[in-house]
């Protein structure tokens, strides 16, 4: 206890925790805003965007025998379509109905914070649909706050604020250590606070 209270330590202390707090500041207020609009979505509802494009593709996404190169089919959407998000696995369904006729249909979707959008191609006359839906940016900075949809960057950005605010909180109880007097009433704060904490948690 003696050594947390040392100068050298709480001079540490207090850098990383003003330093942290300024790190945080705009995540902060990010995920303080967003947990406002998750909480309260039916003060923040409108209409989604949506958006049909008829399109024929290529044959040449297939071989011969009508075998779909994925990679290919990923590359054609997001340079025709500027496609983003966690695409989903592709669905091929193939009949054939004859030695020389198939039917059958292609079908993917691609999910992103706030907006998804859906493939569908038609064999084996190629013709085939991109639906995109766009819920707005309110959906969207909530889907970010969730982690919903995001992609490994976002993931880790999301792991970093919370380590840095686990930093910002210890060492703010370390600055309390020396101060006696304001020691106690924090520890009132902070027994108050897991009360009514605890008492709403009853309630869910």
């Amino acid at each position: 206890m003696k050594r947390l209270q040392q100068k050298g330590f709480q001079t540490w202390s207090r850098r990383i925790h003003v330093y942290s707090s300024m790190c945080l500041l705009l995540a902060v207020a990010f995920f303080a805003i967003t947990g406002i609009t998750l909480n309260r979505a039916s003060w923040f509802t409108g209409e989604p965007d949506i958006t049909l494009v008829e399109h024929t593709f290529p044959r040449q996404l297939f071989d011969e025998q009508w075998q779909l190169d994925q990679p290919q089919l990923m590359a054609y959407l997001q340079q025709q379509f500027a496609v983003s998000g966690q695409a989903s696995s592709i669905s091929v369904l193939l009949d054939k109905v004859s030695e020389s006729d198939i039917e059958g249909e292609v079908s993917l979707d691609f999910k992103g914070p706030g907006s998804n959008t859906s493939v569908f191609i038609e064999l084996p006359s190629l013709h085939g649909e991109v639906e995109t839906i766009d819920y707005g940016t309110v959906a969207w900075l909530n889907d970010l706050h969730k982690g919903r949809n995001t992609g490994p960057a976002w993931h880790w950005f999301i792991d970093l604020c919370a380590v840095i605010m686990l930093l910002f909180l210890v060492t703010g109880i370390f600055l309390l250590l020396p101060k006696k007097k304001t020691l106690r009433s924090a520890m009132l704060w902070l027994g108050f606070g897991s009360v009514v904490t605890l008492a709403f948690y009853g309630f869910v």
